[in-house]
């Protein structure tokens, strides 16, 4: 297994009308990886041009898809790229990108295929309806996983490119996150932790409750009726528009 590096390693970030923040991110994520590229998921503002003022590759979808979709744009364009490692966090400044190393050295050290970011250590910033759905989320996906997931819903994460099939099989919503781990256990693939903190602002969640949710029960129940591994995927062609590529 080829260990991660910062020419290795690819950062993708979806965004959604994320033009106050994005830039931000995007200049701290570049301190610790070559290349950035995040997917505008057909933001009405800025989000795109703010993003490659920032120095990422930037691709539009031509509407809105998901932020599962757009992770899987993101993928599909560093996978045509080579890279062997893909970082996933969010474009809304909640995922702090001075903590990139925290995953790389898991990787490095355990070979683990996924990494991903555990809130649940120190959860006293997180609002409390979060932190009990999170906790009743993980407990369910950890039972149909048979390990233990203590935070199974936290976007950012480090994956190998072993996991490639895995991750575009996922949900093109919100459940992408959950879909992902129940794919990669099912799979056979390595999972880990490591503890991170979450920055919460006074922004409106991007999260849609009702259609969010039956999202997620609905990827759930198929899981539950689901026992033997999930046929890995087709090739699947690239979506979206290239605004820039200065990553």
């Amino acid at each position: 297994m080829i260990a991660p590096l910062a020419d290795n390693v690819c950062a993708i970030i979806p965004a959604h009308e994320e033009e106050r923040f994005i830039a931000e991110v995007v200049r701290a994520v570049r301190a610790h990886v070559e290349k950035v590229i995040v997917v505008d998921d057909h933001s009405q503002d800025n989000t795109g041009l703010a993003a490659a003022t920032a120095g990422a590759a930037v691709i539009r979808h031509p509407q809105r898809l998901g932020k599962g979709a757009a992770i899987k744009t993101g993928l599909r364009r560093a996978a045509a790229e080579n890279y062997e490692y893909f970082l996933f966090l969010d474009g809304d400044g909640q995922h702090d990108p001075s903590e990139i190393p925290k995953f790389v050295d898991k990787v490095s050290q355990s070979k683990t295929d996924l990494v991903v970011g555990n809130r649940m250590n120190n959860p006293a910033t997180m609002p409390w309806i979060r932190r009990l759905t999170n906790r009743f989320m993980s407990w369910q996906i950890g039972n149909l996983c048979r390990c233990e997931l203590p935070d199974s819903q936290c976007g950012y994460r480090m994956a190998s490119r072993c996991l490639l099939p895995v991750l575009l099989q996922s949900s093109d919503g919100f459940a992408f996150e959950t879909e992902c781990l129940l794919l990669a256990a099912r799979n056979g693939h390595s999972i880990d932790f490591v503890p991170i903190r979450t920055i919460y602002r006074a922004e409106q969640s991007k999260i849609r409750p009702a259609r969010d949710t039956f999202g997620y029960f609905q990827v759930l129940s198929k899981h539950l009726v689901q026992g033997a591994p999930a046929e890995r995927p087709q090739s699947l062609p690239f979506e979206g528009t290239e605004l820039s590529d200065q990553g």
